[in-house]
């Protein structure tokens, strides 16, 4: 890259159990560099960090747990339930995390940068990648393979209504891959993705 070019930053996006997190694995195993939104969420809201500063700030000493630290179940809890709460909480968080993102992207020297998070399109974050990834299955293998994990049908299915639909994603994606196939088809799905990436990446001005 030239001085005056930068990254070409690539979000990575799908909903619970779509098989984002199985799909970054796999590109950091092909050393892509790759920042996870929610474990830089985790890092923030860590005893005396920022993000637990503004959870106390915005919902009180009982969101912490003895530690200092945010107790992530109980914030869970009360946004599902507090469309306030939620917008609240985002608009406090976001910008931080955004933070983390830029100075990471400015210390990285690859040509093409990852980051991997469920709701880029539901909270308008998309817009500030030059390019967007989405893992598709369809919402019933979402909630079977959740249910196989263990999570209740209840927990489940709050947290899909709380999430936007394939059909959105596939509209609002430059790259989709489909992982609703058998699990040995993923990899040819993610290699294909990725020539498109680099395709598309190549076609950005100023990357």
């Amino acid at each position: 890259m030239t001085a005056e070019n930068h990254p070409c930053l690539v979000g990575l996006t799908g909903g619970l159990a779509s098989g984002k997190s199985t799909v970054a694995r796999m590109l950091s195993e092909s050393n892509i560099p790759i920042r996870d939104a929610d474990g830089i969420v985790h890092q923030l809201y860590q005893a005396g960090q920022a993000g637990s500063h503004c959870v106390r700030e915005l919902f009180g000493a009982s969101m912490l747990d003895k530690s200092g630290a945010v107790d992530r179940r109980a914030l869970a809890a009360r946004i599902m339930r507090d469309e306030e709460a939620k917008a609240a909480l985002e608009e406090a968080i976001h910008p931080l995390v955004r933070g983390e993102i830029s100075d990471w992207a400015r210390r990285e020297s690859a040509p093409i940068l990852v980051v991997e998070a469920a709701l880029l399109i539901e909270t308008g974050a998309a817009s500030a990648y030059d390019l967007l990834i989405a893992v598709l299955c369809g919402r019933k293998e979402q909630r079977r393979r959740a249910i196989a994990r263990g999570m209740s049908p209840e927990l489940v299915d709050a947290i899909l209504d709380l999430q936007t639909t394939d059909e959105i994603r596939r509209r609002s994606a430059d790259v989709i891959i489909d992982n609703s196939g058998k699990p040995e088809e993923l990899p040819g799905a993610v290699d294909r993705a990725w020539t498109e990436v680099l395709e598309l990446c190549r076609e950005k001005p100023g990357v």
